[in-house]
């Protein structure tokens, strides 16, 4: 019995995606809940599975955009083990044009034959100086077979053909030519560029970014923060923190309390604009952004002001290894008030962060630098990093954004004032 296999839904908003990669052959023997391919949205990646043991014959390949139910292969139960039936070689023949011979080398053009400029426009002239690709190598889409700009774009791109043709006899009066004008050769642009679609969820990610560029009045404002007092308590109690809770004592917990706490005193910041109304949230579900090989993503850490520092280091860690892997799920990416991103692991030293539409606003942190400051009159060397706070100027004050950036940092600077949200 065949049992087809579709791609899985992924929630009311999503209709299709990409059909990324296949992680089995077809004809292969494969096991129920076997992973068999992998799938990006707009938003996520997941994996489709067996439902049953048998042989898989794959009907869609990879790099396909299908639609949410749609038939992508077929598994015959029980023939597990068995040589790939006639269907399964169908994706093999499918493929076979792109296995033909590659078309043949393509000779390298001359310089132009003397006379021939009169023949083209000053464009088609102007080209063949620049580049040395002589207008008569290739076939002309022009009246009377003239060599456009176009034909020679196309030619230099590599997408038609360049012949070979004989170099002119120069004039009896003119004195032997140079041998490097009649050895221009045009390099071969095979190899030095390649073309891919973007994925979905790649282009969901710049449909957002030009979204909050161009619907609200983005606004950055910075600050500088001291970390010694974080760094210095982080060696004092992080073996301790580790051996207690199985999981390190990072910055992020330190910036994610810092921001909750003042976002209670600053409540604009935890805000959004709802076409005419503005919208106060009174709970702190704050965006951890995580770069992956398939673009950023940003896993939401759920009411952070009732977890301590071991349960957000717990949760970013667990996202942000799912969200490498692919295995983060639609509902952990949505409903965020606020989004942290950490371009300092980069080395990132400052940037203006764009908002996640539709918060308020967003934090950037930045990579940590032993600078000279000034304290109590002396030049003292301390390990600081640059905060962006871009947020919403349409909701949010500079005086309110200044001032939230200004609690974060004497949080920072004092972390033990977070104990007692002071």
């Amino acid at each position: 019995m065949a049992v087809e296999v579709k791609i899985p839904p992924m929630g009311e908003s999503i209709t299709g995606g990409l059909l990324a990669a296949w992680l089995v052959k077809s004809g292969d023997a494969v096991r129920k809940g076997q992973a068999l391919f992998s799938y990006e949205t707009d938003k996520v990646t997941s994996e489709g599975t067996a439902e049953v043991d048998g042989k898989i014959t794959i009907a869609i390949e990879a790099g396909t955009e299908v639609l949410v139910n749609q038939v992508v292969a077929t598994i015959e139960a029980g023939a597990a083990g068995n040589a790939p039936s006639a269907p399964a070689a169908a994706p093999a023949a499918k493929a076979a044009p792109s296995a033909a011979p590659a078309p043949a080398p393509k000779a390298a053009p001359v310089a132009a034959k003397s006379g021939a400029a009169a023949e083209v426009s000053p464009a088609v002239r102007r080209l063949s100086a620049e580049t040395g690709l002589d207008p008569a190598a290739i076939e002309g889409s022009g009246k009377a077979g003239r060599v456009t700009k176009g034909d020679m774009l196309a030619a230099l791109s590599g997408a038609t053909p360049i012949k070979a043709v004989a170099p002119a006899a120069a004039p009896a009066h003119a004195a032997a030519p140079a041998a490097p004008a009649a050895a221009v050769v045009i390099p071969s642009r095979d190899g030095r560029t390649s073309r891919k679609r973007m994925s979905p969820l790649r282009r969901k990610i710049a449909e957002r970014l030009v979204q909050a560029k161009s619907e609200t009045a983005m606004l950055t404002t910075f600050n500088e923060v001291n970390m010694a007092p974080v760094m210095e308590l982080r060696k004092r109690h992080g073996e301790e923190f580790l051996k207690k809770y199985g999981v390190k004592l990072g910055f992020m917990s330190f910036f994610v309390k810092a921001a909750v706490q003042a976002m209670k005193e600053v409540p604009a910041i935890n805000a959004q604009l709802d076409g005419e109304d503005i919208v106060e949230n009174h709970f702190f579900d704050i965006g951890v952004a995580v770069g992956t090989d398939k673009g950023l993503m940003v896993p939401v850490v759920r009411d952070c002001d009732q977890l301590n520092f071991a349960g957000i280091e717990k949760a970013i860690g667990d996202f942000g290894k799912r969200a490498r892997d692919g295995k983060i799920q639609l509902p952990e990416l949505q409903g965020g008030v606020f989004t942290i991103s950490n371009g300092g692991i980069y080395g990132s030293m400052l940037s203006t962060p764009i908002l996640n539409h539709p918060q308020a606003a967003i934090m950037g942190l930045h990579n940590i630098v032993e600078r000279p400051v000034a304290e109590n009159g002396q030049v003292v060397i301390r390990p600081i990093m640059y905060l962006a706070l871009s947020y919403d100027h349409r909701i949010i004050d500079g005086k309110e954004a200044v001032t939230f950036l200004v609690k974060v940092r004497q949080f920072i600077e004092d972390p033990q004032r977070l104990l007692f949200g002071v």
